[in-house]
């Protein structure tokens, strides 16, 4: 969703990275640059300012001026206010509150309130082991009753009985009485939206929240509304107080800006982001994430979380052990494949791994085919057992059945046998020579600096207490080491004021805490 926006902005901040030194006039023209780039992104015009104008207070203060890498700053500054304009800090959906807890869902139809109810139903069951209860109150939308209860049935969550003629009201007493006395932890009710906001939609929600009175009103925005969804926001919440926004979508091509504009503008958090159509594809917003994904600077902490999640320990100590033997067969080829499918595909990976941008934009152009994953576990489930065990197995006669047998061309299993090959020399090199063989396999300086690194077990300790000053290590920590007596030497900070402190100097003006945004809720008021 943020592509063109995150392209745009890596080109500005290219520029600026390459100067020694940054005035006045160069400030502002990548503040005109920036401000460009998010009005094409589609953010709100009043959050565009607010955000330029405070970027711009910072930028042409002393934290620049006298920073070392002024152009890197920049880029610093530019990220810290995106993150206050995203939200400063992840919120998560409150359930500290008597059982059964109400969400109440609400937004406008075709926003994806069903589906999401159905996803955080799921997210609740699945993680945080509760007993969940969903009730349609949509009434008026054919089949939206009926729609929830299948979901249901998908997610393995309960649904309230239908009952063809009831009101919203009297779904939601009912509702809340078969919570109470089912001892279920959740209720979530999913109400009814139309296709614009009117006064008879506002009149039956409020009369819905004073019946139910929910813990949790969550608005569901399309992300691919654009601008518009702010006033949605406002509007929604002017009425019932919500105290969380969901966004779907986010997966599309939009320009993004709703995202941006929709927690300053509002003061309402966003709490979770749909980033696909499948039951799971539902993921907590980190403001500062999505922030470092913007900025190209990747977004390692959430890849790491997505290979948890689909890589058990189990896994991954079996995985350990057949590589300690340097051993690499058909079998934990294909679990590899699995795993990368199920993380995302390559394209999903490309996106959090930091400077990955350009070669994800070269591998677009290329038109790499995602879909060869699929092909690839095609062909080793068409192996059989001994083969994929034994990879040397492959003649030409048992290639060409495999072929047949998985739908493609030999040409394909000639392709996929030489890539185990490379993989599996590979492993054999780890197994046998740590990683001092494999930083041989890159040659050039990669190997040359992994090779040449010293045997830290045959060092002296003094030596070894000067390598830890050198990194700005204090020796103390080090296990097994003799208390320093020459204070350790620490790395510059990067920020002056931080250094001046440090030093007991005083505070030079414009380094402290920056004053938040003026006029929008969502970010304070201007000191």
């Amino acid at each position: 969703m943020f592509e063109s926006l995150s392209d745009r902005l890596g080109k500005i901040f290219e520029g600026l990275r390459g100067r020694g030194a940054l005035n006045a006039a160069d400030v502002d023209a990548a503040m005109r640059e920036i401000r460009r780039a998010l009005i094409e992104a589609d953010v709100s015009l009043e959050v565009v300012r607010a955000f330029v104008e405070q970027v711009r207070e910072r930028a042409v203060g002393a934290e620049v001026t006298r920073s070392v890498t002024p152009g890197q700053q920049v880029v610093k500054i530019v990220n810290d206010e995106l993150v206050q304009v995203l939200g400063s800090d992840a919120v998560t959906i409150d359930l500290n509150a008597p059982a059964p807890v109400t969400l109440l869902m609400v937004g406008l139809q075709g926003s994806g309130k069903t589906t999401t109810t159905a996803k955080i139903a799921k997210r609740l069951k699945d993680k945080q082991r509760k007993k969940v209860l969903l009730a349609s109150l949509d009434t008026r939308r054919p089949a939206a009753m009926e729609q929830l209860r299948v979901l249901g049935e998908q997610v393995g969550v309960d649904t309230l009985p239908i009952v063809v003629s009831e009101t919203p009201v009297e779904i939601a007493r009912r509702a809340e009485r078969e919570g109470r006395l089912g001892g279920y932890d959740v209720l979530i009710l999913d109400t009814a939206g139309r296709t614009h906001i009117d006064e008879e939609l506002m009149a039956e929600t409020v009369s819905i929240k004073e019946i139910a009175k929910p813990h949790e009103i969550l608005l569901v925005v399309d992300a691919l509304t654009g601008q518009d969804a702010i006033n949605v926001a406002r509007s929604f919440d002017g009425r019932l107080d919500v105290t969380g926004i969901v966004m779907t979508r986010v997966d599309g091509d939009g320009r993004g800006g709703a995202a941006l504009s929709m927690r300053a503008a509002t003061g309402k958090p966003i709490k979770l982001i749909g980033v696909g159509e499948k039951m799971d594809a539902l993921e907590d917003f980190h403001p500062s994430r999505i922030a470092d994904r913007i900025l190209g600077m990747g977004d390692i902490v959430s890849l790491v979380e997505k290979a948890a999640e689909h890589v058990s320990a189990e896994d991954a100590q079996k995985m350990a052990k057949k590589l300690k033997k340097g051993a690499f067969d058909f079998e934990d080829l294909r679990s590899q494949l699995q795993q990368m499918k199920k993380m995302g595909g390559m394209g999903g990976l490309m996106g959090m791994l930091p400077g990955a941008g350009q070669l994800k934009k070269a591998m677009a152009g290329a038109n790499v085919d995602e879909k060869v994953f699929d092909r690839q576990i095609a062909i080793i489930n068409s192996m059989t057992k001994k083969e994929r065990a034994n990879p040397d197995l492959l003649n030409a006669s048992r290639r060409k059945r495999i072929a047949a047998g998985a739908g493609v061309e030999v040409s394909e299993i000639n392709k996929l046998a030489k890539q185990h090959r490379q993989m599996a020399d590979m492993m054999k090199k780890v197994s046998k020579g740590g990683m001092g063989s494999l930083a041989g396999m890159f040659g050039g300086k990669m190997g040359g600096m992994m090779g040449g690194m010293p045997d830290l077990s045959k060092m002296d300790p003094k030596q070894l207490e000067a390598m830890a000053r050198q990194a700005g290590v204090d020796p103390e920590q080090l296990k097994g080491l003799p208390a320093a007596d020459v204070p350790a030497q620490k790395s510059l900070p990067s920020d002056v004021n931080a250094l001046l402190k440090s030093s007991g100097g005083p505070a030079l003006p414009g380094l402290g805490g920056a004053p938040r945004f003026p006029g929008l809720p969502g970010l304070g008021k201007k000191k």
